[in-house]
């Protein structure tokens, strides 16, 4: 089958696309023809050497989600067959023609909806279901403020929490993305002016954080009083100051979540509970995958570059 192979650390050149063995599945899995897969910001530091594949994952074969056919089964399997129409996550390896998964940690894609668009999917609405609700005890009615709203996970956030029923406050490098958030759900949108937000917007229960850094600090000073910040991305970096006294006169919670590290059974309970949550909101049209751009899986590079410029909005897919 082909693939995408990182041949050293470094920039989007060392992706190539290289010939490897077909996997066969053990028991409890499928292998998937896979026919798109996704980009994500996980993949650009794998690339880098600064996030290393799990131990369950190729080393040297990126992508995390992927859309596909079911071709093979094996011992086990009860609740698939050859020829479903499935969507995943994994630890790695999507950036091939052919992946195996474990059953329960796939999904059934929607009736109506293209490989691409479901490829578009996994990461971003399993990643903000788990953050908003299961993380972060959203309950209808909340304020909810998301970062880097135009971000996969934040334009798939924005969304869920309206279609559940939140006031959706949000945050982006520009007033272009904000603005085609609106369609999406987002109530109120803020520009940060040398990375200060707080005073601007109205004070939100949960944060869906994606930036880091010091926009930790700033969430500290919006939330309300018992609110939780669930921090899901690092684009501004690890580090950053807390007022530990506005969080205990808060008395504020701060969560970490990460998909990826997270061992088999987890990642089943993510799957399953997106499977029973989210995707019925898919084929009822109130939410959608928002995909930057589509490109053949031979442009690796060139989508990672293209994510790299933080210029898109949305998931950037891969055609298999």
């Amino acid at each position: 089958m082909r693939a995408i192979a990182i041949t050293k650390p470094g920039g989007p050149e060392t992706l190539v696309l290289v010939e490897r063995p077909v996997p066969e599945p053990s028991r409890g899995e499928v292998r998937v023809r896979v026919r798109a897969c996704a980009v994500n910001r996980a993949d650009l530091l794998q690339r880098m050497g600064a996030y290393p594949a799990p131990s369950d994952a190729p080393p040297d074969i990126p992508g995390l989600e992927f859309a596909g056919v079911v071709e093979a089964l094996g011992p086990g399997v009860e609740r698939l067959a050859v020829g479903d129409r499935v969507f995943g996550l994994v630890g790695g390896g999507a950036y091939a023609e052919a992946i195996v998964s474990h059953e329960r940690a796939v999904a059934k894609i929607p009736d109506g909806m293209s490989f691409e668009d479901a490829a578009a999917v996994p990461e971003a609405f399993v990643t903000a279901y788990d953050a908003l609700v299961e993380r972060g005890g959203f309950v209808g009615g909340d304020t909810i403020l998301v970062s880097a709203a135009g971000s996969g996970v934040g334009t798939a956030a924005i969304q869920l929490g309206h279609a559940l029923g939140a006031t959706v406050v949000a945050t982006a490098r520009s007033q272009a993305k904000l603005d085609r958030c609106k369609s999406l759900g987002l109530d109120i949108g803020v520009v940060p002016e040398d990375g200060k937000f707080a005073s601007k917007i109205p004070a939100p229960k949960i944060v869906i954080e994606l930036v880091g850094g010091a926009y930790l600090a700033e969430d500290l000073r919006a939330i309300q009083p018992l609110g939780r910040i669930v921090l899901v991305g690092l684009l501004a970096g690890a580090r950053g100051e807390l007022d530990l006294g506005m969080m205990l006169h808060k008395r504020a919670t701060i969560v970490g979540t990460v998909l990826r590290a997270r061992p088999l059974e987890q990642k089943i309970a993510a799957m399953r509970s997106f499977e029973t949550n989210v995707v019925p909101l898919f084929a009822k049209r109130l939410v959608k995958p928002i995909i930057d751009a589509v490109m053949p899986l031979a442009d690796a590079a060139k989508a990672h570059a293209h994510m790299a410029s933080n210029a898109g909005f949305g998931k950037i897919v891969l055609t298999v």
